[in-house]
């Protein structure tokens, strides 16, 4: 007798239903207790125990109904400069077509930002203001731009200054438009860092900017990290990669100002 794909699903050991659910995640992003429970033929009850014991490995976090796809952790800003050089570079070249000249320019650290800084169009009476020394050695000798490096405490893991002395200078600037560096996005949870000090520096640089972009590597969408620093709502443009599914990419037109695809071969 040929075996129903109910049959399979009843079936089920608890690992393999928790395989399962940790696959949705890393497909979709997150997932609905209610919608699992009915889809495993079992109980809500029994799918949250799955979802905490993935929240407990570090796979995914608990939101309202169900569960987010944690943030792939980064390796050190040095490692990352050196990783997917030219899908940055496709997303730095669609960012930099948002510029005008002579607008002050907020620069996150962030190896995609280090990208951004190279891609910046010369002669167009830039100010750009930063805390990543690598973007500031993209743009040192170039003609028209007004360079200001923001000072204070290294972060090794951001490859960009934080703390007190840096949150300061922030807080002083009054920036047309604000490159934000992001480790995690949700339509739902917002704009996420994986470090305290660094979420307040990327909150003070939110609120210094009349503008917020973002550009972002795919494996980020749909994820979470654990501080919050900014509602997706909040993000005026949101720089994205060609390979994005279209019901993720619909998700977050419906909330941030505006999307952008970078495709090959874009120039600024």
């Amino acid at each position: 007798m040929q075996r129903t794909r109910r049959d399979a699903v009843d079936g089920l050991l608890p690992d393999e239903r928790a395989n399962l659910i940790l696959e949705r995640l890393r497909t979709h992003g997150r997932v609905l207790a209610a919608e699992l429970a009915l889809e495993f033929n079992t109980s809500e009850h029994t799918v949250r125990r799955h979802l905490r014991d993935l929240v407990d490995a570090g796979h995914c976090k608990r939101v309202y109904g169900g569960a987010l796809l944690i943030s792939p952790s980064a390796p050190a800003g040095s490692t990352r400069l050196r990783e997917a050089a030219d899908r940055k570079a496709q997303l730095a070249a669609a960012a930099a077509s948002i510029v005008r000249p002579r607008q002050i320019i907020l620069l996150d650290a962030g190896s995609t930002n280090v990208a951004i800084a190279a891609a910046l169009p010369d002669n167009a009476g830039l100010t750009v203001v930063t805390n990543s020394p690598d973007a500031c050695s993209r743009l040192l000798d170039r003609p028209g731009f007004d360079v200001i490096l923001i000072g204070g405490r290294m972060s090794a893991r951001g490859a960009g200054s934080i703390g007190s002395t840096a949150l300061l200078q922030v807080q002083q600037i009054k920036a047309d438009l604000c490159f934000l560096g992001a480790c995690a996005i949700d339509p739902d949870e917002g704009v996420g860092a994986f470090e305290a000090e660094e979420a307040e520096l990327k909150r003070a640089m939110v609120k210094s900017s009349g503008q917020v972009a973002i550009a972002m590597t795919s494996e980020k969408l749909m994820t979470a990290a654990p501080f919050f620093v900014v509602g997706a709502s909040g993000v005026e443009h949101l720089i994205v990669e060609p390979d994005v599914p279209a019901q993720r990419l619909s998700e977050f037109e419906k909330i941030c100002g505006s999307v952008i695809v970078a495709h090959a071969g874009a120039r600024p």
